[in-house]
């Protein structure tokens, strides 16, 4: 079943069209028992759909327990990511179930401020955003809203820096407070001091959009939904599949149904290869794993990371290497430079990925990559570093005869890397 993709809820910015197919039932509950927001949040099990898959609950509750007479909520829709592409769709044809989800959340944490925060590329969805949220600010649930949080309630919609480091939620929430997007080390967590030092909520886009569906139709419904685990969730396809596109689907459903059923299978004539799961920043799952079920906990105990929900499809005869140094280079470009260890670090490491994958490899390569693969995570201020010596790390685990072909090493012995958390 479609929650989020449903044809009749893609009504862009009509709020009355968003009404005539069941919106605005999710605020319309929360209103008349707000204590029992938090409660419905967690006994549906939803979950973080930003890449991390962190408990909704919990990051909720921490702001609602949080000390402050300002609070705020990011919906944060920065998605900068190479394949991935799921929040544009929702901002832009189904903008309404974001910022119910968002003004829910808000209820339920006692926040007076909500901010949609878009990369300003995605000029159609900041478009149709502006006129949504006017159109929320006229509505009267809107000033019920307002009185139940006891002052004001501001609505807005605030551009990013458009860069991908944007994305991390302290960075984001710097670029709210009109700063560059410097992202910061925590503690403190943005839920104890985040925008103007007040306690914060950054939210990915999915995530609210699935909040207001377990707010209308309840916790129960929302479980009964997935199969391995709860809910649906948003697989952003692309790559070498006959038809790449936005997928909506039962968490639990198998990489090869995605991959097969809904994706058509692979291209005339080549064969699965392997898949980068929740984009580029992630891991890779090879034809091993074509049956595991795609939920966090499930692709976790492969040692891989559901992430985004991005699934990037390669097939046989495409270079590992080649890939991964494009991605690596896409990390080392994108770095804000503060950190030395990412911004020096990733650049080396792209160097070095794109002259194996040029056929120049050297000896020692093999055993420089696996320094950084060591070395990198953990030495930045964001997840960016950590992002490029993942991708690194689970090629090399997967593909290392690839990458000791192609820099002359020997294929053993293998240095242990460390786990991906």
């Amino acid at each position: 079943m479609k929650l989020l993709t449903r044809a009749e809820a893609q009504v862009g910015p009509d709020l009355a069209a968003w009404r005539a197919v069941g919106g605005g039932e999710g605020l319309r509950r929360a209103l008349a028992a707000p204590d029992a927001i938090l409660t419905e949040i967690r006994d549906a099990g939803l979950r973080g759909m930003g890449g991390a898959g962190f408990s909704t609950y919990q990051k909720w509750a921490a702001v609602a327990a949080a000390e402050g007479a300002e609070k705020w909520v990011v919906c944060n829709g920065n998605e900068d990511e190479p394949g991935t592409f799921k929040d544009r769709f929702l901002l832009a044809r189904t903008p309404h179930q974001v910022i119910e989800g968002a003004l829910v959340a808000a209820l339920a944490v006692g926040a007076r401020h909500v901010v949609l925060y878009v990369n300003p590329r995605e000029t159609e969805a900041l478009e149709v955003l502006t006129a949504a949220t006017a159109a929320w600010r006229e509505d009267a649930s809107f000033a019920a809203l307002g009185a139940a949080l006891g002052g004001e309630l501001h609505l807005d919609v605030v551009e990013s820096s458009g860069l991908y480091v944007g994305g991390e939620e302290t960075a984001a929430i710097a670029s709210v407070e009109g700063r560059f997007p410097f992202p910061r080390p925590k503690p403190p967590w943005p839920a104890a001091s985040g925008v103007h030092g007040a306690p914060t909520l950054v939210n990915n886009v999915e995530t609210l959009a699935h909040a207001v569906h377990v707010m209308a139709r309840g916790a129960a419904f929302y479980r009964g939904l997935g199969r391995t685990a709860p809910g649906t969730k948003l697989y952003s396809l692309s790559g070498d599949v006959l038809r790449p596109g936005l997928h909506e689907l039962p968490m639990g459903t198998t990489l090869r149904e995605l991959i097969t059923d809904h994706g058509g299978g692979m291209l005339a004539g080549r064969a699965f290869k392997a898949v980068f799961t929740g984009g580029p920043s992630n891991t890779l799952l090879t034809a091993e794993d074509l049956d595991v079920p795609l939920d966090f906990d499930s692709v976790r105990a492969r040692g891989a990371r559901l992430g985004t929900g991005a699934m990037i499809v390669i097939s046989e005869g495409t270079s590992i290497v080649r890939k991964t140094a494009e991605y690596v280079t896409f990390f080392a470009e994108s770095s804000c430079g503060q950190c030395p260890p990412c911004k020096v670090g990733t650049a080396q490491l792209a160097r070095t990925l794109e002259r194996i994958a040029r056929g120049e490899g050297r000896p020692g390569d093999l055993a420089s990559l696996e320094s950084f693969a060591r070395l990198l995570p953990g030495s930045g201020r964001c997840g960016l570093v950590d992002g490029a010596a993942t991708v690194l790390q689970s090629s090399l685990e997967r593909f290392r005869d690839e990458y000791a072909a192609a820099s002359g090493s020997s294929a053993t012995p293998r240095v242990s890397l460390p786990p991906i958390e």
